[in-house]
């Protein structure tokens, strides 16, 4: 199992992002996915998450009404739409696929069993 993340890069304050992470290795249909991200010097911190099945979605507040995370079973693909970013979003991103949690627990890094390599998003004031 694969897990590659993009799109990540360095911008200003107030513009948009938009991360790819592309799964593979096997079908994603019954899993969650997530993103995380890492400050340096700060603990890793849940962003959103997305079942497939259900297209529910969760996030965190400090990015709730800014960043949007979508996916797209046929390319096994999750997006996040990151809009409004401010200095405090510059981190490491990371994805992750799990199974078998409910909802309010893909918070938890430890719902997850894959995680791809992070994509860094920087972003000036």
């Amino acid at each position: 199992v694969q897990l590659q993340a993009s799109g990540g890069g360095l911008v200003q304050a107030g513009d948009s992002l938009r991360l790819s992470c592309a799964a593979s290795g096997r079908t994603f249909s019954r899993y969650h996915m997530g993103w995380f991200r890492q400050a340096p010097g700060k603990e890793r911190e849940f962003v959103a998450a997305i079942r497939w099945t259900s297209g529910s979605t969760l996030y965190a507040d400090s990015v709730k009404g800014r960043f949007t995370i979508s996916g797209d079973s046929a390319k096994n693909t999750v997006y996040l739409q990151m809009n409004s970013l401010k200095p405090e979003d510059t981190s490491v991103y990371y994805c992750a696929a799990g199974v078998g949690v409910i909802l309010s627990m893909m918070r938890l890094g430890h719902a997850y069993d894959y995680w791809g390599q992070g994509t860094q998003v920087t972003v000036s004031s």
